[in-house]
Parts: structure tokens; C-alpha cells; sequence
């Protein structure tokens, strides 16, 4: 795989937050001399180094810039400083799919419908490239000011022959091969897509709890009950997804994803209009510019300076 390629820092004006994670934040910036906009993602070096998380983030930028899926965030490249490294990311206006579902409580049948087969081309995409993604949640998808949904935050995610044993997720996602540690690969993505058909669906996870340990407990119990109003046909491809025998699960039969895109609940939807975005999409977020941020949530802007580091400790340096 390439390297990502190399920014000047000083070729952007930055604006406010549109986001935050636990090793910095997400804010909008601007090229100069120019109309366009990004999102440039600004990670703290130290607090990188000190999660020991080195790895996933140089795995994170040597995958992104190897992407091009019209479902999945675009990213021009990366500088970088003694305190600070900076993903510029293609700006996706129309905000987290996260937000928009909190909004409406939960999504008519055919809308998650049109949402989840979005999810299943990245992720058929992905596992062409032996890429698993491995962090599905409604707030890595966004929503492109079109209606189309786009993939984002690959932190992740890590190119995979076979299996891989690292415990990382989000715990009402995960699955259960992951708990049990006994090595996962692509399969846990099938997984996740199960989990968010059922939470767009009902508005709720399968397997919700205040207290991680109770979360983990029902995965591995594996019973999911259904509310009353459930699409029938969406119930009945979320339990062939949130199945724990792999040589069960829908994806990881020798059909791959064609188990998942020939389900009677995908039944109306054209997979080629699909990708070249010729579907009539359920929403469109209102966007009044090409800087509108309005469908992100607001975000304090004060944030502690992070140490600058040693060029010997530097582990980015030479990347």
C-alpha cells in the first residue's frame, strides 16, 4: 500500500470543531486561496503514544488513502507538527448518522433499508481489499449533502489474510468471536450491520445496557427480542447477521455478501443505481453552503495545548 501524501499545514485556514474523539478533534478548515473545504482531523502525537496506539493510526492513513469508494470518506492527505498530526478529510456536510437518528427516534423500514445497503457495498468493497473495518456505529456514518451515506474514522481498521485478535469496537457492536477472543476477521463486520439494521430499526441496540459487563453478557447469550412493529423482512436478516456460529452468519457463507444483497428486505433495491447514486434518497440534510455546519453538534473550542515532542521520539517523523 502507498503512503498517504504530504500537506503543508500553513495551505489552510481552520474553523470550529464539528467533532471529538480521545485523541483530539475534528474541525473544519479551508484551502487557501480557494472554495474548498475540508475536515481536517487533528490527532495529539502524545496522547497517541501513550494509548499505544501508534499502529492503528498510521493503519488508519496508509488504508484511507488507498480508498476510493463513493460510500466512503476521501482523504487528500496529512502534515504534521512536534505536537500534532493532521488528516485532511473530505468534508461531509450533512452531519452523523448518529444525530439524525436521535432526531427522528427511528427510520421507516425502507430508509434503513436504503442506509444499510449503503453499508453492505463499503463493506464488500473493503473485504475485496482484505480490509476489515471493524467499528460500525451510527456516528461513523455520514450523511453527504446528496442523501448518500459516507464511511468515516478507520482507526480500526487493518488489513487482514486471515484472523486478528485485538479487542476493539464499540461494546454494544461487538461480536461475539471478539469477546471470546478466539480470533476474528472479516465476519465481525456482518456483524455490526446487523446491530445497526436493528437499531435503525427500532431506534434502540439489541443488546443495551448502562453497564459494559451486562452489554457483553447478552452478546453472548445471543437472544434478541424484537418490538412488535418490526419489518419481518429486516428481522429476518438480522437473525441470519447477528448469528454466532460463523459458518452460519450471512457474509461469510461462500455467497460472501450475495446472501445479504439477494435477502427478500434488499429486494427493491437496484445495487448498480445504488452505487452510481441514481436511487431517490429518504433525506436530504438541509446544507445553505459549502461551510454550513449546522447539522453537527456544537463543540467548546478551548482545548489544552498537547507537549511537543522530540524529533527521537517522534515515532511519525519518518512517515
Amino acid at each position: 500500500m502507498e503512503k498517504a501524501k504530504k500537506m503543508k499545514l500553513s495551505d489552510y485556514e481552520i474553523f470550529q470543531t464539528l467533532g471529538t474523539g480521545s485523541f483530539g478533534r475534528v474541525k473544519l478548515a479551508k484551502k487557501k486561496n480557494t472554495t474548498q473545504y475540508v475536515a481536517l482531523k487533528v490527532l495529539k502525537k502524545a496522547e497517541i503514544i501513550r494509548l499505544k496506539q501508534v499502529d492503528h493510526i498510521i493503519n488508519e492513513n496508509t488504508i484511507l488513502s488507498n480508498l476510493n469508494h463513493p460510500f466512503i470518506v476521501k482523504m487528500d492527505g496529512f502534515c504534521q507538527d512536534s505536537r500534532y498530526l493532521y488528516l485532511v478529510l473530505e468534508f461531509v456536510s450533512g452531519g452523523e448518522l448518529f444525530t439524525y437518528l436521535r432526531s427522528v427516534g427511528r427510520l421507516e423500514t425502507n430508509h434503513a433499508c436504503f442506509y444499510a445497503a449503503q453499508v453492505t457495498l463499503m463493506f464488500e468493497y473493503l473485504h475485496t481489499k482484505n480490509i476489515i473495518y471493524r467499528d460500525l456505529k451510527p456516528e461513523n456514518l455520514l450523511i453527504a449533502d446528496d442523501g448518500y451515506l459516507k464511511l468515516t474514522d478507520f482507526g480500526f481498521a487493518k488489513v487482514v489474510e486471515g484472523r486478528t485478535y485485538t479487542l476493539c469496537g464499540t461494546p454494544e457492536y461487538l461480536a461475539p468471536e471478539i469477546l471470546l477472543n478466539k480470533g476474528h476477521g472479516k465476519a465481525v463486520d456482518w456483524w455490526t450491520l446487523g446491530i445497526l439494521i436493528y437499531e435503525m430499526n427500532a431506534g434502540i441496540d439489541p443488546f443495551t445496557d448502562e453497564d459494559p459487563m451486562a452489554i457483553y453478557q447478552k452478546i453472548l447469550k445471543g437472544k434478541v427480542k424484537f418490538p412488535r412493529n418490526f419489518d419481518k423482512n429486516a428481522k429476518s436478516l438480522v437473525k441470519h447477521l447477528l448469528v454466532a456460529d460463523l459458518s452460519k452468519r450471512y457474509g461469510n457463507l461462500k455467497n460472501g455478501a450475495n446472501d445479504i444483497k439477494n435477502h427478500r428486505w434488499f429486494s427493491s433495491i437496484d445495487w448498480a443505481q445504488l452505487l452510481s447514486k441514481k436511487l431517490p434518497v429518504p433525506y436530504k440534510p438541509v446544507v445553505k453552503a459549502p461551510n454550513d455546519t449546522s447539522n453537527f453538534s456544537s463543540y467548546p473550542e478551548s482545548d489544552t495545548h498537547s507537549p511537543a515532542l522530540k524529533p527521537a521520539d517522534d515515532p511519525f517523523l519518518d512517515w
